[in-house]
């Protein structure tokens, strides 16, 4: 498992769509943790983040989706675009295409940024279309695209991040793009791509298919020697339940760590926000470490699904109240930044520092992390718990006991 400029993981097929109370609050953290990371290090940072898969798939993971699956990537744009749209002028990042008939309209959207902004819109227009075209047609991997989101900023910077879907294996593969790594769209120019190799594939776009890219005619079809692409592994195992193993423990104990030692002088005694806990300062130790830490710590996203659940239970239910202190705390800390006092955003800052500067040598034991979990399911109906499953037993009950009519 590493990070670097690419990687493979497996990212499982999922059903469900998301449900609106979790959509509607990603959205909402989605929106303030761009605006965090873009106050402290621009908007150009967000992109870089956005183009790495480790951070995209810890990014999702915090928001309460399903860690390892597929729908992180349609979720997280999804997000990003209804959260960032009320925004976007003044943070000068705009999120243009989606899924399905949303990505076939990315070009119309590019066009009018492009009018509206003053960008090369023609220009924005081809990287999209020679992106899209690169992962469906030189890249011939077995995977149909469906998604494409391209997020651009003011100044032209853009990524792009997109998903095909294999269906007979019941995978998918994301796809990231950076502008300047793209170069010329033809050698090796994704700074990443997540999914398990699954045999030969054709890849002109690798550096050692040059000579196969010369020949221009009939090497669609063809399989040069040197084509096939091995981009790293990092697999992500089929079980959908967040276990010890998927976590790293030791990394784990020191968020925990840092939480006690510098939690209250940061959160209770600098920030003064009333009612924020124990509880809500590990999800904000968490959500601090995705506005700051480095690429070399999101190995291990199944982590970040410890700060706010996950919507099919997996590790908890999503507590919704954790849930809206996070989003509380994070628009207030970013709002006092924006009028010039950045004490609140600072301390989330020295909460995720402290993490990095604890270094007792003591890990969290699956025995600990199993208890943890336990206590946190059992908190479930005080920390407002909400899943996927419990939207159908509603409706169940609804069903078995339909609402009277007033008399």
């Amino acid at each position: 498992m590493r990070a670097g400029p690419s990687g493979t993981a497996d990212l499982p097929l999922h059903g469900g769509r998301v449900p609106a109370w979790l959509a509607s609050r990603m959205a909402r953290l989605g929106r303030v943790i761009v605006e965090a990371i873009a106050h402290e290090y621009g908007r150009t940072d967000v992109l870089r983040r956005l183009s790495n898969p480790f951070w995209f798939q810890s990014f999702g993971a915090v928001m309460g989706m399903d860690w390892h699956s597929s729908g992180i990537t349609t979720s997280v744009i999804g997000a990003l675009k209804r959260g960032l749209a009320p925004i976007e002028n003044e943070l000068g990042l705009h999120v243009c295409g989606g899924r399905g008939r949303h990505s076939r309209r990315t070009p119309d959207e590019l066009t009018a940024l492009g009018e509206r902004v003053g960008l090369d819109a023609p220009a924005l227009v081809r990287a999209s279309r020679l992106v899209a075209k690169v992962d469906s047609a030189a890249v011939q991997d077995g995977f149909d695209l469906y998604l494409h989101g391209f997020i651009v900023a003011d100044d032209g910077a853009w990524v792009v991040v997109q998903q095909g879907m294999n269906g007979a294996r019941r995978q998918a593969r994301r796809y990231h793009w950076i502008w300047d790594r793209a170069g010329a769209f033809v050698e090796e120019p994704h700074a990443a791509i997540e999914g398990r190799p699954g045999g030969d594939i054709v890849n002109l776009v690798d550096r050692r298919a040059a000579d196969a890219r010369g020949g221009i005619v009939g090497l669609a079809a063809a399989r040069p020697d040197g084509a096939i692409a091995e981009l790293g592994r990092l697999r992500m195992p089929a079980h959908h339940d967040v276990r010890a193993e998927d976590i790293d423990l030791k990394r784990l104990g020191k968020t925990l760590a840092a939480v006690a030692d510098r939690g209250p002088a940061d959160f209770a005694d600098l920030m003064l926000v009333p009612g924020v806990g124990a509880r809500t300062l590990f999800a904000l130790a968490l959500v601090a470490e995705v506005v700051h830490g480095a690429p070399s710590r999101f190995a291990d996203p199944a982590r970040f699904s410890l700060a706010h659940g996950g919507k099919d239970g997996h590790p908890y239910p999503v507590p919704l109240a954790v849930y809206d202190q996070t989003i509380a705390v994070l628009k207030r800390a970013v709002a006092r930044a924006k009028l010039g006092d950045g004490d609140r955003l600072a301390a989330m800052k020295r909460l995720d520092d402290q993490a990095r500067l604890i270094d007792r040598g003591t890990a969290v034991t699956p025995e600990q992390f199993a208890r943890g979990v336990a206590a946190e399911r059992a908190a479930k109906a005080a920390l407002g718990g909400r899943t996927v499953a419990d939207d159908r037993h509603g409706r169940q009950l609804a069903l078995a006991f339909p609402r009277q009519p007033l008399r």
